[in-house]
């Protein structure tokens, strides 16, 4: 069977919902590839293993691309920086220290913080521009505004400005039908914002084949 690349957003600690997308609902096979949004840490209640879990793929030969989210980001920049570990712990770093079993972000294991610090801000392949939140188009090189590729909103996306590439980012919960809708723009949207089960329309981790532009969703079951 010919291989498939999934994009995957978000996973915010929610390994057990990843295990269960790649397995149950994916198939994920020995000659897939997987690309990962950025955004493994924080909310949810198992951050620690879902890094676990791409290291795991990774020993075992499958192809996985991991870019930065603004929580890897800020969990990298918490160790040193009082302010950013403020910030980071407002918007649920708390939740990745427990689920490493520390008190402080210097703590985590250095293969972990290794993990997090190596992480690239983007990835562009021959189709697709892949990035957590999203493109400053407005700047005269797009790929070096790295703080809009981890906090970027809302941007308009313009194929003049991404070398006719289609933008694909998470970072902000949108429903399944704006997924759907966006499907045929210039910008996809991904997260579907699986961390937050309780908010209407959200509470899924969605995957996209890049080859058929086919959706996959698996409902939170962390």
């Amino acid at each position: 069977m010919p291989a498939r690349r999934f994009v995957v957003p978000d996973i915010h600690g929610c390994a057990r919902t990843f295990s269960a997308l790649l397995e149950k609902i994916l198939n994920l096979r020995p000659a897939d590839t997987l690309f990962l949004l950025g955004d493994y840490t924080d909310r949810g209640p198992r951050s620690k293993e879902v890094v676990d879990r791409i290291m795991d793929l990774r020993k075992k030969g499958q192809a996985v691309h991991t870019l930065r989210g603004n929580h890897d980001d800020m969990l990298v920049r918490a160790c040193k920086n009082p302010e950013y570990l403020r910030v980071w712990l407002l918007n649920g770093g708390g939740s990745t220290l427990a689920s490493f079993g520390v008190e402080d972000p210097c703590e985590i294991p250095p293969v972990y913080r290794s993990f997090f610090s190596r992480l690239p801000f983007f990835l562009e392949l021959d189709d697709f521009i892949l990035v957590h939140a999203g493109l400053n188009l407005q700047a005269p090189d797009p790929f070096a505004d790295t703080e809009a590729m981890l906090w970027s909103r809302s941007f308009t996306a313009d194929i003049h400005r991404t070398r006719r590439k289609t933008i694909i980012s998470g970072h902000t919960p949108v429903s399944r039908d704006a997924i759907r809708a966006s499907l045929g723009t210039g910008h996809i949207l991904l997260d579907n914002g699986c961390v937050y089960s309780s908010r209407p329309g959200l509470g899924t981790l969605a995957a996209l084949e890049l080859g058929t532009l086919s959706l996959y969703f698996m409902k939170n079951i962390d």
